[in-house]
């Protein structure tokens, strides 16, 4: 396994980020794809023993039980201190008032019981999951950083965004003295590409970590373009962000995964972990496979030429990935 620096931080994380959405109690929350945690202990393992020492979940993933799981599993299998355990804070939790957003009561409220979920007493990556649109950006900002200051939380990080509104927070807590956001959680594969215009530039000014989530655009660059999954028929919000034409972009991914005789997912895989502005992808594992496959992926080097057929058939796409 591969590690690098967190952006500028000096965090060292795994060039693969295990994405934890996968599991969780399917009858909690709104992802009944989700494997349960006696399915999903032997994958958390198995990425562990990989070297991935990098972990990504959320409060709002199967409504707590994915960050029990992994709290569990983390406990069980590895030595916390050598875990990178990141968790969001954003998305509903629970119906009426201040049951979800980035308020000072919610990011506070909510991170004493994702700690508590996950059985430790900090985060090593707290993210914003999206973006609050009625919450002022400085009381988000601030109530971030007294849990930095309070120990509960190593560091901050973002996920998608317009560009100019992670600057300006990026601006304002620079000025106020405040933890400053390390990373960007964002939308990147090779079928949506519309973060190559701004944020990704951004990013790679103001050293920040990329760590792009759904690289295989949930699946659709590992298999026929026609051929469905359980996950894919009842996952509304991946029905939002692709398009028909797209099928052009996997076709292309099919076409150089057989010439190097190789699955496809370590060709889009690999496309994503060889941009210059991403630190770690972040895959979902609901079979040993996907791990073995994203380990790989990073030794496969793409050629120029074969990187240039992959690009060739994207079009533009509308803003995919958040309001």
């Amino acid at each position: 396994m591969e590690y690098v620096k967190f952006g500028r931080t000096g965090l060292d994380v795994s060039r693969i980020c295990l994405g934890c959405m996968t599991y969780g109690e399917s009858g909690r929350g709104t992802h009944p794809w989700t494997l349960d945690e006696e399915t999903s202990r032997p994958l958390i393992r198995q990425a562990l023993e990989a070297g991935i020492n990098f972990l990504d979940t959320a409060n709002v993933y199967s409504l707590g039980s994915s960050e029990e799981i992994v709290g569990r599993a983390i406990k069980d299998f590895a030595r916390r201190d050598e875990i990178v355990l990141a968790t969001k804070v954003c998305q509903r939790m629970r119906p009426g008032p201040n049951g979800a957003g980035l308020s000072r009561k919610a990011i506070l409220s909510e991170l004493d019981a994702s700690l508590k979920r996950l059985g430790t007493d900090y985060v090593d990556l707290y993210q914003i999951h999206r973006f609050d649109y009625s919450t002022p950006i400085e009381e988000t900002l601030e109530a971030l950083n007294d849990c930095v200051r309070a120990g509960k939380v190593r560091y901050i990080g973002a996920s998608s965004m317009s560009a100019w509104r992670f600057a300006k927070a990026l601006f304002v807590s620079r000025a106020n003295g405040w933890a400053e956001f390390v990373s960007m959680q964002n939308h990147l594969n090779l079928i949506y590409r519309e973060e190559e215009r701004e944020m990704l530039p951004l990013c790679e000014e103001e050293g920040v970590a990329v760590i792009p989530w759904s690289p295989l655009a949930r699946g659709r660059l590992t298999r026929d373009w026609d051929e469905g999954s359980a996950r894919q028929e009842t996952d509304a919000f991946g029905k939002t962000l692709y398009l028909d034409s797209d099928r052009q972009v996997a076709e292309a991914v099919a076409k150089i995964a057989a010439a190097r005789g190789v699955p496809r997912a370590q060709v889009a895989l690999a496309w994503v972990a060889q941009k210059e502005a991403v630190t770690a992808p972040i895959i979902g594992a609901s079979k040993p496979g996907h791990i073995t496959d994203a380990v790989a992926a990073l030794e496969l080097e793409l050629t120029s030429e074969e990187i240039s057929a992959l690009e060739a058939p994207y079009e533009p796409h509308a803003v995919a990935g958040f309001a």
